[in-house]
């Protein structure tokens, strides 16, 4: 078998699995019968019934070539906004098709009630936007969080342990809310604040992230000094390989941005501006911006 047969074949049964993996709920939006439709029927369990003993997946990344709305989680976090406000996002999510809708815990309510019945997953963010809270508070965060219907967490690392050189604390954090979305079937994306960090910094943490399971190493709060750069978008994706999902999130405001953040390897964007971003599609591209390509790895 040549080597590209191969590399076909790999990537036919993987798409495979992870089709069976995300199967869709039931038709009228019955429960999953593997976990009581915890998952929104986006979990194994069902593989692991019918008699696996171990999963092994590494997801197909968004395609470009599909359709730029399905990398945005569309994120409104803004302290004064309004149910109204959420309600739109919402609205717009539900019409453009992003992966998620990523808010403050508060609203995780509204998000799940005006999201069901759609693929738009509800996001929240845990320990934000400094991260400097107690491990046990980001974990009593997030078990509220997934009680409200949440499939993905965006939880900031605790910066100054890392800066400190206390890597045990740091990957203990991340993993006490790892295992508690891991078991409701969602997922963790690590927000390491890069404008913060040193390179090695970037680097120790996108690791520590990795081995305490995290789903996704994400760049930046929107709120700390400074936002996603591809060059920290690129270091974050060589650090943690394919297998594992990067999130450039901060300052993403165009078309063009979000095709550099791609190209330099994100597999997820974070924005406000993403209906004028999907609007900045079908403009011409400014003068030197980065050309559509394929997002490596998860």
């Amino acid at each position: 078998m040549q080597a590209a047969e191969y590399d076909e074949l790999v990537g036919q049964i993987t798409e495979a699995i992870w089709q069976r993996v995300r199967a869709p709920l039931p038709a009228g939006g019955g429960a999953c019968a593997a976990c009581g439709g915890a998952c929104r029927g986006s979990c194994g369990r069902g593989l692991i019934d019918s008699g696996a003993c171990r999963l092994s997946v590494c997801p197909p990344a968004p395609r470009l070539e599909d359709g730029i709305a399905a990398f945005i989680d569309h994120t409104l976090l803004k302290p004064e906004a309004t149910r109204e406000q959420i309600e739109q996002v919402c609205a717009e999510a539900r019409e453009y098709g992003f992966a998620s809708v990523c808010v403050n815990p508060c609203w995780l309510a509204v998000v799940t009630h005006e999201l069901r019945g759609t693929p738009v997953l509800a996001c929240a963010v845990v320990g934000f936007p400094l991260g400097a809270t107690t491990a046990s508070a980001k974990r009593a965060e997030a078990a509220e969080a997934l009680k409200l219907g949440a499939d993905e967490l965006d939880m900031v690392m605790n910066i100054g342990a890392l800066k400190s050189g206390m890597d045990a604390e740091v990957e203990a954090d991340i993993r006490g809310v790892v295992e508690l979305a891991h078991s409701s079937c969602a997922r963790v994306k690590v927000i390491l604040e890069t404008a913060l960090l040193a390179e090695e910094e970037k680097v120790r943490a996108c690791r520590l992230a990795q081995r305490a399971g995290a789903d996704f190493v994400k760049t930046s709060t929107g709120f700390g000094p400074g936002g996603a750069t591809p060059a920290d978008v690129a270091l974050m994706r060589a650090t943690v390989g394919d297998c594992m999902g990067v999130k450039a999130a901060g300052g993403v405001r165009t078309y063009e941005d979000l095709l550099k953040m791609v190209g330099a390897g994100a597999s997820r964007v974070g924005a406000s501006a993403s209906v004028k971003i999907l609007a900045g599609q079908s403009a011409p591209a400014s003068p030197g911006a980065a050309a559509p390509a394929k997002a490596s790895g998860y």
